[in-house]
């Protein structure tokens, strides 16, 4: 069963009069335990396509399904529900609270829900990405690589069955791109969640299991030996 199958995904903007197609006719499944990279020029549609992907926008036409189910036509409430539930975001610029400890952080996802394990679920996860030393440590006494661990490990909290990374790495030196890339791999071999990568790195495709060239809004495919 694919996690994620998009069929035939246009997206049209109405600007200044004229109408922009951002997407046209693309196709894309996502396989449980599959890491894919998306690149592709500025203004490809890459960004477009993730917001589909992760239910923060509708497409103008065809479908989605998410887990066999067809969640195109729900309604906003049903859409964040099901976004809590199921998928979770990793950003470039990580989008931590600042007055927050990186265990607060990543119970954040979790809040307001009624869950008595949360705390030990969040240093868990910290410990898993290598930051069980670093738990009562608020942003400002992180390096990059280790807030983008703590992103990492909130997109983890609610045990989505996907993870949408944003730039990963764009603000990361090489050798914690590496490092973040290696834990995004094992994430996907050892959990089973399917992982994409928006990116313009080249560094990623070291470690996906295949490409998706983005170009004016339609796919271009490219496998990646293993």
């Amino acid at each position: 069963m694919t996690v994620i199958d998009a069929r035939n995904l246009v997206k049209r903007y109405r600007t200044g009069g004229q109408t922009l197609e951002a997407l046209k006719g693309v196709d894309f499944a996502l396989e449980p335990g599959e890491f894919v990279s998306v690149m592709g020029p500025s203004g490809s549609g890459k960004t477009t396509l993730l917001n589909i992907l992760g239910l923060l926008a509708t497409p103008t036409e065809g479908r989605l399904l998410l887990q066999d189910r067809d969640v195109t036509d729900l309604n906003d409430r049903e859409r964040t529900v099901l976004r809590k539930r199921a998928i979770g975001f990793v950003f470039q610029h990580f989008y931590l609270l600042p007055t927050l400890s990186a265990v607060e952080n990543v119970e954040v996802p979790r809040l307001f829900d009624r869950d008595r394990n949360r705390r030990d679920r969040a240093r868990d996860l910290l410990t898993r990405v290598g930051l069980g030393d670093r738990l009562d440590h608020r942003p400002d006494q992180l390096s990059g690589g280790q807030k983008q661990r703590v992103a990492i490990a909130r997109s983890l909290i609610n045990e989505p069955k996907i993870v949408l990374a944003d730039e990963p790495t764009g603000s990361l030196d090489r050798e914690t791109g590496r490092q973040i890339l290696d834990e995004f791999r094992r994430i996907a071999d050892e959990r089973d969640v399917g992982i994409i990568a928006v990116t313009h790195d080249e560094l990623v495709n070291e470690y996906v299991d295949r490409t998706i060239n983005l170009v004016d809004g339609a796919l271009q495919w490219e496998t990646l030996d293993a």
